[in-house]
């Protein structure tokens, strides 16, 4: 059993992998806002609450303290706010939070330090995402994130600390936030009402938050280094998927695809190869 300090564990991932930590019996110190008792639930003999009005914020002598007594560290908040994360100036301060924490972990003698990244952070094709696909980012979001892992990869390299950066690709699933594609899809047709959608041909590697959180604590218990994809390696498209919500209503006569536009600088398809721990 190892004691492992887990950031964002009220957030949609963070919360699946909070989950996956205690059914495997290890104790875990959650960083998280005072108002956490209204997102999540913990088994009090395995995971203690470290409250913080904003850990983005916090100082390298706050962190090593809190570090004491920790073996690894699970870094998974950052500002995730759906129809504004991709623009944010809050990026920055995500990643200048993340050095800060990665600084204090290294003081501390942490042995891992895990971070989670994004697909986004590669240059997009029609082919499939390996890990030696370049990195483009071409969002705050995704250009921060790349920032992170280089930063990072190189810092950890002149440590002790061994380093996994796990990019997540198309999450859904239990805890999603409403305006994403699934629970919207769920909303209208189990109320009946009309789904406006685009065309629908986008295809994705989704994946079930669930899945992505035991892929993470797994890649976090190993021995992998650097970066790692978390995905299926399968592709789905957009419309293959709504159908399949929609035939558990009944209602596949309320997908109204072509409604709404298709982005045009959104890639037709994205999958990755994933990393096998």
């Amino acid at each position: 059993m190892r004691r492992i300090l887990l950031t964002g564990a009220t957030g949609f991932v963070g919360r699946q992998i909070l989950k996956v930590l205690e059914s495997q019996g290890h104790e875990t110190l959650v960083i998280a806002r005072p108002d956490w008792r209204n997102r999540i639930e913990v088994d009090e003999k395995l995971t203690q609450i470290k409250e913080t009005h904003d850990m983005f914020q916090e100082t390298h002598d706050w962190w090593c303290n809190v570090l004491q007594n920790v073996d690894m560290v699970i870094h998974a908040a950052w500002y995730a706010e759906p129809g504004a994360y991709l623009t944010s100036p809050k990026n920055l301060d995500c990643l200048i939070g993340t050095l800060q924490l990665a600084r204090a972990a290294v003081a501390s003698n942490i042995k891992r330090f895990v971070g989670l990244g994004t697909c986004i952070e590669y240059q997009l094709s029609d082919n499939i995402l390996t890990l030696e696909t370049p990195l483009e980012p071409t969002t705050p979001y995704s250009a921060a994130k790349v920032a992170a892992y280089q930063s990072l990869l190189e810092y950890f390299a002149h440590t002790d600390t061994g380093f996994l950066w796990c990019r997540l690709f198309y999450l859904y699933g239990e805890g999603e936030d409403p305006k994403r594609l699934v629970p919207f899809l769920h909303e209208k047709l189990s109320k009946g009402d009309v789904a406006d959608l685009s065309s629908g041909t986008q295809i994705r590697d989704f994946i079930d938050v669930g899945d992505a959180a035991e892929m993470i604590v797994a890649g976090a218990l190993g021995q992998t280094n650097g970066a790692a994809n978390i995905c299926t390696g399968h592709g789905r498209s957009v419309k293959d998927l709504a159908y399949e919500i929609a035939t558990i209503y009944g209602r596949e006569d309320l997908l109204n695809f072509g409604a709404r536009p298709d982005n045009l600088v959104d890639p037709p398809i994205i999958i990755g190869q994933p990393t096998t721990f």
